[in-house]
């Protein structure tokens, strides 16, 4: 099954755990169907499997092949299936990046709690000690840097967000891979371009890690609502505009806990092929 969490294939493929993940899942595997030429076509392949502690297990692979820790948009997209199949208003999914909880907030919309962001250096990772409201990371000349001071900020996984003038002229491309591969980030990272509209809109573009250019990001769009926040650039709560659409993120005050509400479209069901499987 695919699933759009805004309007784009981002979310590809979920398929139940004997069909993927009762094997050990190769790289080479999971490349050939998140390839979107030859294969389904996907940002992040997700297998749902059972779990002691919650209604279901989550686990993540990125375009190429690598596992990671969370997906923000994933989470969304699994719970909603989840309450489907339940008939409740509300699911507990486990991850490799903890627990989350995910609430209807509408027929074909959910709300996320994904808890607190890591917001030490140690909890990015960083290769070393820095503020992480503003790191020692800058491109291009020293005495005119093309962008610089990026905050850093865990979801789960990690992210830098520089913030820029312009979301649309950002240098996602030109730039994405070699920060995603700085030294700094002995993990890789995300990587978010923001530009500030307003105190409750920004609109964000992402390179991510594994990925590359992507059209949404639920992680990025919370990581970039809490940078921004935390230079006193917009409020705690915002629209986060992506090109795949609108998330609506809250950094709530009373337990610093990340809430994420979006729309949810299922694009096609099937199997995958036997030459896939």
């Amino acid at each position: 099954m695919e699933l759009d969490e805004l309007t784009p294939r981002e979310i590809a493929a979920l398929v139940r755990s004997k069909q993927l993940s009762a094997r050990e899942a190769a790289e080479s595997a999971l490349r050939a169907i998140a390839d979107r030429d030859g294969g389904i076509g996907c940002d992040q392949l997700i297998a749902i499997e059972s779990s002691p502690t919650a209604d279901a297990f989550m686990r993540i692979w990125n375009a190429d092949g690598g596992a990671v820790e969370q997906c923000g948009n994933a989470v969304r997209c699994v719970g909603w299936l989840l309450m489907e199949a339940s008939g409740r208003d509300s699911a507990r999914l486990d991850t490799p990046a903890g627990l989350v909880t995910v609430e209807r907030a509408g027929p074909k919309a959910d709300k996320v709690d994904m808890g607190k962001p890591g917001l030490d250096w140690r909890d990015i990772p960083l290769e070393e000690a820095m503020d992480t409201r503003g790191i020692e990371l800058q491109v291009g000349p020293i005495d005119a840097p093309l962008l610089h001071t990026p905050g850093a900020v865990s979801m789960g996984n990690p992210h830098v967000i520089f913030f820029v003038k312009d979301a649309e002229t950002a240098p996602v491309r030109e730039v994405g891979s070699m920060i995603e591969y700085h030294r700094l980030f002995p993990q890789r990272t995300n990587v978010e371009f923001c530009e500030v509209k307003a105190r409750d809109r920004i609109r964000v573009r992402v390179w991510e890690r594994g990925v590359g250019v992507t059209r949404a990001c639920g992680t990025g769009a919370c990581a970039a609502l809490v940078a921004a926040s935390r230079r006193n650039l917009c409020d705690r709560t915002a629209t986060v505009e992506m090109d795949g659409g609108d998330l609506l993120i809250e950094w709530r005050r009373e337990d610093d806990h990340v809430l994420m509400t979006g729309p949810i479209e299922v694009e096609f069901t099937g199997k995958l092929p036997e030459r896939l499987s």
